[in-house]
């Protein structure tokens, strides 16, 4: 069994120890599920590879801490190595540390100030079908209830709030197929890309401030398709464009705006984001308790989630997230103790 009364640093590397790439999260899991199932202050739920833990002390007031157990795909990185005081491995940093200070904190703190409830899911890392914390929403809405989620994604130690919205579409450009011998006959659909590639190139990213957080928004291609053969002019090229947007657009004024930049294009699929949720009391007791100074969330995460059910919700965890999916993915291990030191406190306080 994982023993969560240890030194989460010694439980990150124990958790990174044990694969768990999206979709095969079940022996994990079944780890996870053991050890909480066995402390007698809390009840534990398991749903599917999602393993839920509630505490029910009569307590006013409920903080919910939340964590995936799934990896992207092992770089020759699994199992860890301590290198002075940095751990090495497949989500150290994304997300097996925030994990580690969560059951940790699971485990030895039977009377904290409020209710709490720990949340570990599957399937994080990939479409947002197979998310656990979505399969959730759907089928366990009450185990989710709470007056402030905290995810504990990498953050390196500071609060960061809300997240971007995203969106994806993609651009058709047609030609006309010709031998490329007698190019002149034809019409390029790649080059027709040119004038596209040209505006985003172009793009003025909007900055906006939201409760004294700001966030960049970025419009780019990430990736052009096209071409049948190294003799044939093509006949159709398509680029796909990613648009992150800051939390106070919708999805559909999202789209509106890319469709205004680039013209005609088509939705691939989007995701809304989340404002900083700042101003509600219980997360402005949380900025104070940790003691940094909020900044915005780049990127989407889960709390885009919370966010939709009303409940506010920030990221905080020690891992960095500029280090997440990397062959080099590693977490200080200072910031391991730092994060569950500020967390203990808050909960106790």
């Amino acid at each position: 069994m994982l023993d969560l009364a240890q030194d989460p640093v010694a439980l990150t590397a124990a958790l990174v120890d044990v694969p768990s790439v999206s979709g095969t999260e079940e022996v994990l899991a079944d780890l996870v599920h053991d050890a909480l199932t066995a402390l007698p202050h809390l009840t534990v739920v398991r749903d599917g590879n999602n393993v839920v833990a509630r505490t029910d002390l009569g307590r006013p007031q409920r903080v919910l801490l939340a964590g995936h157990l799934d990896t992207v795909p092992i770089a020759d990185n699994v199992p860890s190595r301590l290198e002075g005081d940095r751990l090495y491995g497949c989500g150290t940093s994304d997300m097996k540390s925030g994990d580690a200070v969560l059951l940790h904190l699971a485990a030895t703190l039977p009377e904290p100030s409020y209710d709490l409830t720990f949340v570990l899911y599957d399937n994080e890392e990939v479409e947002a079908e197979k998310n656990g914390l979505n399969r959730l929403v759907s089928t366990r809405r009450e185990l989710l209830d709470a007056d402030l989620a905290v995810l504990m994604e990498p953050t390196s130690g500071q609060v960061e709030a809300g997240c971007q919205g995203t969106l994806r579409v993609r651009v058709q450009i047609p030609g006309r197929r010709a031998h490329s011998a007698r190019s002149w006959l034809g019409e390029n659909a790649i080059h027709g890309a040119a004038p596209l590639l040209t505006k985003l190139v172009a793009y003025d990213a909007r900055e906006v401030d939201i409760d004294g957080c700001t966030y960049r928004e970025g419009l780019n291609a990430v990736s052009i398709t096209g071409g049948v053969a190294g003799n044939v002019i093509p006949d159709e090229a398509a680029v796909l464009v990613n648009f992150r947007f800051a939390p106070d657009r919708t999805e559909q004024q999202a789209y509106d705006h890319v469709r205004e930049v680039l013209g005609e294009c088509e939705l691939v699929d989007s995701a809304p984001g989340a404002l900083p949720g700042l101003g509600a009391p219980a997360a402005q007791h949380f900025v104070r308790a940790i003691g940094t100074t909020p900044v915005a969330k780049y990127g989407w995460t889960d709390v885009a989630r919370f966010a939709a059910l009303g409940i506010p919700a920030v990221n905080f965890g020690p891992g960095d997230p500029n280090l997440a999916h990397t062959r080099e993915e590693h977490v200080v291990t200072s910031r391991i103790v730092e994060a569950e030191r500020a967390l203990r406190s808050y909960l106790s306080a």
